[in-house]
């Protein structure tokens, strides 16, 4: 197990600690993302107006919406994975079956072809014992 970080991250013009098992660098980011939204919503006039619980349930349920569209985007990429993973499979046995076919019908020409030869052989010495006749 990793060891705990500390780290003092600056949210809406305040200073927080945040301790956690994961990097100083994704604690950062996630109080990024936080102080984002909190500046964002911050310009919009009808969100300032409202009481400060207010304030803090909107960003929270706009939060908890990009989480929820985040894991139905990531959803809908697994199932397109999925999707791509079946449709190369396919391909893949799809490949080794024309490989298979073609194998066997370079064999079936290479067969021909010496049959072919041996028969232009017997041509010629049919011929030959023909025309000595």
């Amino acid at each position: 197990m990793s060891s705990k970080t500390d780290t003092e991250v600056i949210i809406g013009g305040k200073v927080f600690t945040l301790s956690g098992y994961e990097s100083e660098d994704y604690l950062q980011k996630v109080a990024s993302y936080i102080n984002n939204k909190v500046i964002e919503y911050g310009k919009v006039d009808s969100f300032r107006r409202q009481p400060l619980e207010t304030q803090g349930v909107l960003l929270q349920l706009n939060i908890a919406d990009d989480y929820f569209k985040a894991k139905k985007q990531i959803s809908i990429l697994e199932e397109e994975l999925q999707a791509k993973e079946k449709e190369l499979y396919d391909l893949k046995h799809e490949l080794i079956s024309s490989q298979i076919k073609l194998e066997s019908a370079e064999e079936k020409v290479k067969n021909l072809t010496h049959e072919q030869n041996d028969n232009a052989k017997k041509i010629v010495r049919l011929e030959t014992e023909l025309k000595k006749k």
